[in-house]
């Protein structure tokens, strides 16, 4: 190759590649993106030199993850790192979430999203450790955890001010004092998730539903102790849009006639609460005329009435709509529903 020739390609390479790669990694993944930086120096401090693209870091499901948080967390990329996903991520234990704290806190401060979801190992103790370096965080997440207690929550309201999503699905071992913790620290929170917070009562959620009037999604699904009353407290809620109520046996067509009055409502899941009836979804259908998800999966108190009133007025906005096991309701085919309802593209949410 020529002199001239071999300085073109050199600057090609130097010059040209490295801001095609830059175009093109901020499509990709991230494990993707940190293989492009082996690919060559000019490569690599072309990448490194954007910050934008090192403000995540995603280790779901990875093994080793705590020593690759750690070691992540060391480098100068990930200085300005806002969202951490350590979903199922494998080999995360406590320890490491302290060395976080000791040895890279200074790299959280402006972190905002943390998710922890699966992360068995992780306990109260981690949980005040790694929040006590997060003090920007906004989303929280540590779904399916059995050794998280009120204690774990009392570190999270005392350590980030900031919370707007909270998800404690399955953390068993919470109680009303969470939700006191929550209420009292995070009057604007936006979205909480519930799910399988078998220890929780009337009085906890009531203090959550009278402080918390910013929820757009509450996902209360398979909370079945839950009182009629408490489900009329979700009236307060103006700025509701998702509702996740499945299995909620003690709902019935008056605490329906309380949430119908969350005009705003996009979502909602009535899976097995079984003393609704038809005046109940025709009190949603009449107030509720945003809907686009609706499952009424398994009650039997339903008939076509309901459905005629929701075509009435949903039947421009309804995609979503499950009455498998509704036996009352006797034009349920889906060619009896697209007539009722022509936008709907989903029929069944529940198996």
């Amino acid at each position: 190759m020529e002199g001239e020739e071999a300085e073109e390609l050199t600057t090609w390479c130097r010059e040209t590649v490295p801001k095609v790669f830059r175009i093109v990694s901020t499509r990709l993944p991230q494990r993707e993106l940190v293989s492009l930086l082996l690919v060559s120096p000019w490569i690599y401090r072309t990448l490194a030199s954007y910050p934008s693209l090192w403000l995540a870091i995603d280790f779901r499901e990875r093994s080793n993850a705590g020593n690759l948080l750690i070691s992540a967390l060391s480098l100068p990329r990930y200085q300005h790192v806002k969202q951490v996903n350590l979903e199922f991520a494998q080999d995360i234990e406590e320890k490491h979430l302290e060395l976080v704290k000791s040895k890279c806190s200074s790299t959280l401060q402006n972190l905002e999203s943390l998710n922890l979801n699966g992360c068995q190992k992780i306990s109260d103790k981690g949980i005040e450790a790694i929040t006590s370096v997060c003090p920007k965080l906004k989303v929280f997440s540590i779904y399916w955890n059995v050794r998280v207690t009120d204690s774990g929550i009392r570190s999270l309201v005392k350590n980030c001010k900031h919370i707007n999503d909270l998800n404690l699905s399955g953390c068993k071992n919470i109680s009303d004092k969470s939700l006191r913790f929550v209420a009292d620290h995070y009057p604007e929170i936006e979205f909480l998730n519930l799910t399988r917070c078998v220890k929780l009562t009337d009085s906890g959620l009531q203090q959550i539903l009278l402080s918390c009037s910013s929820l757009q999604s509450l996902n209360l699904y398979a909370l079945s102790s839950l009182s009629d009353d408490t489900y009329k407290s979700i009236s307060l809620l103006s700025h509701l849009k998702f509702l996740d109520l499945c299995g909620a046996q003690n709902l019935s067509d008056e605490g329906v006639f309380s949430i119908a009055k969350c005009h705003s409502l996009v979502s909602l899941n009535l899976t097995w609460c079984i003393r609704v009836t038809d005046a109940g979804v025709i009190a949603i259908a009449e107030g509720c005329t945003s809907l686009d998800f609706l499952s009424l999966f398994g009650i039997v108190g339903v008939s076509d009435k309901c459905l005629e009133a929701l075509s009435r007025s949903c039947s421009d906005k309804l995609t979503t709509l499950d009455v498998n096991g509704c036996i009352g309701i006797k034009k349920r085919s889906r060619n009896d529903l697209l007539q009722l309802f022509p936008h709907l593209k989903c029929f069944k949410v529940h198996s």
